[in-house]
């Protein structure tokens, strides 16, 4: 069965759409056009522009295109989603967003003190990895999935323990590190390690664990997230195996591979940066240390 049954406005998110154009327009306002109320005299940068543009093209098609309607459907289709919302699209955006925003962002009374605390290293990475995990036991998953409320609060703490944890890798203000050089790879491993045993609970358990993908009446109330109820009343639904031919285990296992898969091919793509630029700035430091001792010498020598 196609799901174009479900109709455009749950497959494509009109609303959100439209938020995150609003969005755009306002990013472009403040770092082009209103630049100079903030007395910056440095350009938006070109990468900085695609990064959040990119940021937010991916929020929609996480978010509001026909994949947050499969998230639904299938878990393998959630941990996708799961795996891009927290672990790409803070970075894009976080990277996105020059330096001066942030400064001014982060000088405001209520957050001066609050992201200080929930950005330091080891708090943001267990906060991330407890928040990650705790949503993806059976029962809380389910509970979290029948109320729209619910979700869409723990959905948003989601997203925000990922931008904390990101705080120590993404550099917002140069002046302002968390972390330098080994350090960062030492966290992003320490992620990694951290986020595992959430992953094989749901690679290697042997029955199928959420009620919101196996049982008709639970998913239906879960569909109700993405799907106008109007829309839903007029459907004749029996469940998610309508829409998909693996069977429900087999769609979790694989969630959880796939989960685990972008996990590894985004860090791996970070570890690479981190440390190819930590490596070129022991390398800068090497040889400004020799030119310095050659300078040296040739000083002594004419003495």
């Amino acid at each position: 069965m196609s799901i174009s049954i479900f109709g455009f406005q749950a497959l494509w998110s009109p609303i959100l759409l439209g938020l995150l154009v609003c969005i755009a327009i306002l990013y472009f306002l403040i770092t082009v056009k209103w630049r100079n109320d903030f007395k910056v005299s440095e350009p938006l940068k070109r990468k900085e522009a695609i990064y959040f543009i990119s940021g937010l093209v991916l929020l929609y098609i996480v978010k509001g295109s026909p994949m947050d309607l499969m998230a639904h459907i299938m878990f393998t289709f959630h941990m996708v989603q799961m795996a891009l919302l927290l672990l790409l699209v803070p970075p894009l955006l976080m990277k996105g967003i020059p330096w001066w925003v942030w400064k001014v962002v982060l000088e405001l009374p209520v957050l001066r003190k609050l992201i200080p605390f929930f950005t330091k290293p080891l708090l943001s990475l267990v906060l991330f990895t407890m928040t990650f995990s705790l949503y993806h036991i059976p029962l809380v998953f389910d509970a979290i999935k029948m109320n729209e409320v619910l979700h869409g609060a723990y959905t948003l703490m989601l997203f925000l323990t990922a931008v904390f944890m990101w705080w120590s890798i993404v550099d917002v203000l140069e002046s302002e590190k968390k972390l330098h050089g080994l350090k960062k790879i030492g966290f992003i491993v320490a992620s990694a390690v951290l986020i595992t045993p959430a992953c094989a609970l749901i690679i290697f358990s042997n029955s199928p664990m959420y009620d919101t993908y196996t049982d008709s009446d639970v998913w239906l109330k879960n569909m109700e997230l993405c799907v106008p109820t109007d829309t839903l009343a007029g459907l004749n639904l029996s469940g998610p195996e309508l829409f998909s031919n693996l069977d429900p285990l087999e769609d979790q296992q694989l969630g959880g591979i796939v989960m685990k898969i972008i996990q590894e091919i985004i860090y791996a793509a970070f570890l690479f940066s981190i440390f190819f630029a930590w490596y070129k700035n022991e390398q800068d430091n090497a040889d400004q240390i020799t030119q310095k001792a050659l300078d040296d010498l040739k000083v002594q020598a004419k003495l």
